[in-house]
């Protein structure tokens, strides 16, 4: 019998409207390593073991010979993991970028998170893994 666990999210997708600022943003900004860009359509990004993948919405939502349409309409949010000891350097790294932190939030886990907008108004939070009780880097839960 095949293992039928789900290890992880593979690739998260948001919608953003103007792919040459979001390139720069996620690659520039953030530091994100690009993996492939397609003119009208997509910039695709490597964070660790996953994807990011930003499409302009009105090239996915027709249907095509190899993809069903798929979209969003409206801010996304994604929560990118970083260590908690790097959150001040983050915002100060933000901060120099221009980019307005949103709010910080202090969890009832002791950690703390911020929120902040992509150039296309998605909400992008950095936060520690632990945060959810996810530790190392499989990426399973504590057992209860």
């Amino acid at each position: 019998m095949p293992d039928l666990t789900i290890d992880r999210v593979l690739e998260t997708s948001l919608y953003v409207d103007d792919l040459e600022a979001a390139e720069r943003f996620y690659g520039g900004t953030l530091g994100l390593e690009l993996v492939s860009r397609q003119e009208g359509r997509h910039v695709f990004f490597r964070i660790g073991r996953s994807m990011l993948l930003l499409f302009e919405p009105r090239a996915c939502a027709a249907p095509s010979s190899k993809l069903p349409p798929h979209g969003a309409s409206g801010a996304g949010h994604v929560a990118l993991a970083v260590s908690q000891s790097a959150l001040p350097a983050w915002i100060e790294r933000l901060e120099e970028a221009g980019v307005a932190i949103e709010q910080a939030v202090d969890w009832p886990s002791g950690d703390r998170s911020i929120y902040f907008r992509d150039p296309a108004g998605n909400s992008l939070e950095l936060a520690s893994p632990a945060m959810w009780g996810i530790n190392g880097d499989s990426g399973s839960l504590p057992s209860p």
